[in-house]
């Protein structure tokens, strides 16, 4: 699957400034702080496939999906689009957001309370260029069946649908605009399990179907596995590691991809994992550790190399890449 990058973006940054008061920066003379959430990120997804993206909460794996596509303007880098970069010229800009769509974690939030289903489909499509109404509420048809849901669902508000069947709205709004790239950010984290199964299911119908590429954002390593063509691993604001799913489950690398697979629950105890506890919580962006973001936490550490060195990414066969000084 895929084999032709689709997607690239190199040494993104994502920065947020916290401003202080006037007062506050005349009596206690301290700057404005800086949140580093994405920190130098390159990433590569290929045409066709879906890559994975997990880390702890906080890890910038949401700002780095809407920094992908501009939602947020990323502080440096660049984002390419099958080799063309991102230009904030109207027309391209506006190709650019067709091309490549959203869905959002929380479904409830992300629809207007006020508009049907009518109404918050036909927005996508009117800025898509189908000016005649009777084709719009054709098309409008027409995704409603892609996602799943009834002719008579587009006269709903969203407070009348269960949480799958929003999210099935979010998934038919995103269509709407025909792209090839979807982020989808923690889609089913907000779901029962049965029905996180269902919207699983139509995702990878989807794909087939339309030839969709996905970046898939999630806590849940489970879903990741299933669903994954590749996985790369996030922490505080860099891309630890990547590989191609099985591989990298098989055989993490990086301490901090052993610590997460290692909290993925296994009913055989035969196949279960020594699980590893990580000691302490994600740093703050604010306050970057120096040399490998993961030192304070790792139970493998190697001195001061790792106290004072950033380790540079390494290739290891098979597209598995790892970010660790035990790797040299």
């Amino acid at each position: 699957m895929g084999g032709k990058e689709l997607i690239s973006g190199k040494n993104l940054h994502m920065h947020f400034t916290i401003k202080r008061s006037f007062l506050t920066k005349a009596l206690t003379k301290k700057k404005d702080l800086t949140v580093r959430a994405v920190d130098g990120v390159d990433i590569s997804i290929q045409k066709g496939e879906t890559l994975g993206l997990v880390g702890e909460s906080g890890c910038g794996k949401s700002t780095l999906g809407r920094a992908i596509l501009h939602i947020y303007k990323p502080t440096a880098g660049e984002v390419l689009l099958q080799g063309e970069p991102f230009s904030t010229r109207r027309d391209k800009a506006h190709r650019f957001r067709q091309k490549c769509q959203i869905i959002f974690q929380n479904p409830y939030s992300s629809l207007n309370p006020r508009k049907t289903v009518r109404d918050i489909l036909s927005a996508p499509l009117i800025i898509r260029g189908v000016k005649n109404p009777l084709d719009r509420e054709n098309e409008i048809l027409m995704l409603l069946a892609k996602v799943g849901l009834s002719d008579y669902h587009i006269n709903n508000y969203p407070h009348q649908f269960s949480g799958g069947q929003r999210q099935r709205v979010g998934i038919a709004r995103a269509l709407a605009m025909n792209p090839i790239f979807v982020v989808a950010d923690e889609p089913v984290s907000a779901l029962d399990v049965s029905v996180q199964a269902q919207v699983i299911n139509l995702l990878e119908e989807l794909q087939r179907e339309l030839k969709l590429t996905y970046l898939f954002i999630s806590h849940d390593l489970s879903v990741i596995y299933h669903l994954s063509t590749r996985v790369a691993v996030m922490y505080l604001g860099k891309i630890v590691e990547v590989g191609e799913t099985v591989n990298l489950f098989e055989n993490p690398l990086h301490p901090y991809t052993r610590a997460l697979l290692s909290a993925i629950p296994i009913v055989n105890k035969a196949e279960r994992r020594r699980r590893i506890i990580l000691q302490g919580d994600v740093p703050s962006p604010i306050n970057i550790p120096s040399g490998c973001r993961f030192h304070p936490r790792c139970v493998e550490k190697i001195g001061s190399i790792c106290e004072k060195v950033t380790p540079n990414t390494t290739n290891h066969g098979h597209n598995h890449q790892v970010a660790c000084h035990l790797y040299k």
